[in-house]
């Protein structure tokens, strides 16, 4: 293992078109609804169907 390899060399980073999933990025009240509505559909899944099912 001498040989030394920089990943940097080999994928060359554009940060204009860059996507970043940081918790610390941005986000809108549009975002926010989304993710309680994913939130809600997964838990009327998880439970809900079991329930109806029962």
């Amino acid at each position: 293992m001498t040989e030394d390899h920089d990943d940097h060399d080999h994928h060359p980073h554009d940060s204009a078109g860059e996507r970043t999933t940081a918790p610390q990025s941005d986000y809108t009240a549009r975002d926010v609804a989304f993710g309680a509505v994913v939130a809600a559909v997964g838990l009327a899944v998880t439970f809900g169907v079991p329930l109806l099912l029962a």
